[in-house]
């Protein structure tokens, strides 16, 4: 994944022109959540997900970007005191912490926005059919608006303290942090022309491979080093937030990740896609990692 990740970092670094008169201290600090670090791995399955049907890396950096956006922009909100009033993120003090309130609300927005952006600039750079790019200008309204992350966001903090049921919880994993996932793969895949059978498959393999990305996130709170997951251990039981381990246990947790992963490479091996095999490797790669 280094040379993919690289690829993305470069891009992100670009992003924002450097003509555009933006305020100083917004555009610091865009770049200075968006220029994080992170483990990219929405961009990343962007670009796999086009290399998997033969498409351009080039084509596909512009919609990689928007998605770390839209990413990066919710982190920030998360992050606020109204959320869920973190101090540290990536191993950084929050944005808030750095830049106050106002302007992380104001960087948020404007990562949003921007992300359509650049969305368009696959077409007007890069020759992508401008068809494929209103799919994709739409599918990334819907899976991070109402219907999905924002969505999922809403269900979670009215959920907090007053869950009963693990279908609840999977409600909320699955938009909050399945539904980017979904749309990352979509995304790469239309960038390259996927038929409605390639881009359902991928919808299947990124719904089961969120679902236990999130879930091992649950685990990690629990479990995990701080110092590799840049904040501290057990913030979800200090937020009294309910989560997998606390429905199932640990053990039913990790056995459920094995699961989910490898429902969703099953579902993609059996798209017949020319070349899976990076997609491959993330679903591997995300339910070992430690942070």
């Amino acid at each position: 994944m280094g040379q993919e990740a690289q690829a993305v970092e470069a891009a992100l670094r670009l992003a924002l022109p450097a003509a555009w008169d933006v305020p100083g201290k917004l555009r610091e600090a865009m770049d200075y959540s968006l220029l994080a670090g992170g483990k990219r791995l929405r961009p990343i399955m962007v670009l796999a997900a086009a290399e998997a049907l033969g498409g351009s890396r080039e084509a596909a950096l512009p919609v990689a970007c928007a998605i770390e956006m839209v990413h990066t922009y919710s982190l920030i909100h998360d992050d606020l005191p109204a959320m869920d009033n973190d101090d540290f993120r990536r191993g950084k003090p929050t944005s808030h912490k750095v830049f106050g309130e106002a302007m992380a609300i104001l960087a948020g927005d404007a990562l949003l926005t921007h992300a359509f952006h650049s969305v368009a600039q696959a077409h007007k750079q890069h020759g992508v059919p401008a068809d494929r790019v209103l799919a994709i200008s739409e599918e990334l309204a819907a899976y991070a608006g109402a219907k999905g992350m924002v969505g999922g966001q809403a269900a979670d903090m009215l959920g907090e303290q007053g869950m009963t049921k693990l279908e609840e919880l999977t409600y909320i994993h699955t938009h909050k942090t399945s539904d980017l996932i979904v749309f990352s793969l979509r995304a790469g895949a239309r960038i390259a022309g996927a038929d409605e059978a390639q881009l359902e498959a991928l919808s299947r393999f990124g719904h089961n491979i969120g679902l236990a990305f999130q879930i091992q996130d649950d685990i990690l709170d629990v479990t995990g080093d701080e110092r590799k997951l840049g904040k501290p251990l057990n913030s979800d039981e200090k937020q009294m937030k309910v989560t997998y381990p606390y429905f199932i246990g640990l053990e039913a947790s990790e056995a459920k990740v094995r699961e989910l992963t490898e429902a969703g490479k099953q579902a993609l091996l059996a798209a017949g896609l020319p070349k899976p095999e990076r997609l491959l490797e993330l679903a591997d790669f995300l339910m070992g990692r430690d942070h």
